[in-house]
């Protein structure tokens, strides 16, 4: 592993030293990986695109996203910054292997590209999770190895989620609301306990590896991204349900109406996400967890089930005639 670290490390080193010039760029890229970037963008298509298509994309997000820090603590592998602070070219919270940035852009960009349906489409896909591959490793906060497997996680969970889609959710349509509820209480409860049992089996991390300085930092961050996935998928899944069930909204209609229902829709999320991160405490781990739970939760709930409320009882929606059978992820 060490070779690897290395062989990684003095490509980042070359990048930096020959490509400069790419710097502001490979931010740019990057920072289209972050969270905040998918919690503005993939509400657009649940709201004013296409209702389906966003209730799969932000689904399968939000799974990726819990599955990707289970797995980050259960390697508890470096960042090439914490072997070479020098290389250092953005910041990077958590354990390195696998890259989030990578998993989650070949999971979303490739799930896009299916439901499209042209098969140029594909080209821009591939070239953007590349592209986002390369920029971690040129900033120095991942290695090649972590690129690597973020995206073979990221088809992984791609073919795993239309797998369940296409053969199992017929039959979940059909139950009734409660059972509905359960299945999407079921799978963020199975993360966590992963989660727990993970830490559990493998007991405290390795103090004596020469990037322990670290590691307090990552295993908190661990906790605090494993508490924000599983509270988002939560409040996401139990949201569509009731969403389905009791409003329907139509995620069509005039340009007004989609632009008016995106911009009221952000502004209170944005709030929701901002404003209750700064009145929360966050001092003590034990006490700010469970309030993050609650932010991220009401977060993914307003995007789902309330914001979709208002949008109908301010008639920037229309809604169903007749209540769904069933629900589409």
């Amino acid at each position: 592993m060490d070779q690897l670290y290395q062989l990684s490390l003095n490509l980042t080193i070359w990048l930096q030293e020959n490509y400069p010039q790419f710097l502001s760029l490979m931010r740019l890229i990057s920072l289209t990986g972050e969270e905040q970037f998918y919690l503005v963008i993939l509400p657009a298509f649940y709201w004013a695109i296409n209702k389906h298509l966003g209730r799969q994309l932000g689904y399968l997000f939000l799974f990726s996203v819990a599955v990707n820090n289970i797995l980050k603590n259960t390697f508890r592998q470096p960042r090439p910054f914490w072997l070479d602070p020098s290389v250092q070219q953005a910041e990077a919270e958590g354990y390195g292997i696998t890259s989030g940035h990578v998993q989650n852009a070949t999971a979303v960009l490739f799930l896009l590209a299916s439901w499209v349906k042209r098969g140029w489409v594909w080209l821009p896909a591939a070239l953007y999770v590349f592209l986002m591959a390369v920029s971690r490793v040129y900033l120095g906060v991942h290695f090649i190895q972590d690129v690597f497997f973020g995206f073979w996680v990221g088809l992984l969970l791609l073919v795993i989620f239309l797998v369940l889609r296409n053969r199992f959710i017929a039959g979940f349509n059909k139950r009734i609301l409660g059972k509905r509820l359960l299945g999407m209480i079921a799978l963020p409860v199975i993360l966590a306990s992963t989660y727990v049992a993970v830490l559990l089996l493998l007991g405290p991390p390795d103090m004596t590896v020469p990037w322990s300085a670290y590691i307090p930092a990552a295993e908190l961050n661990g906790y605090e991204d494993i508490v924000s996935g599983v509270a988002g998928l939560l409040g996401f899944g139990i949201g569509i349900v009731l969403e389905s069930s009791r409003i329907r909204f139509r995620s069509d209609g005039p340009v007004w109406q989609r632009i008016a229902r995106y911009l009221l829709g952000i502004a209170v999320a944005i709030a929701i996400w901002g404003g209750l991160r700064a009145a929360f405490p966050f001092e003590l781990a034990w006490i700010a967890l469970p309030f993050r739970f609650l932010r991220y939760f009401l977060l993914l709930f307003w995007v789902t089930y309330l914001a979709p409320w208002v949008f109908v009882k301010l008639r920037l929606a229309t809604t169903d005639p007749e209540p769904e059978a069933r629900v589409t992820l």
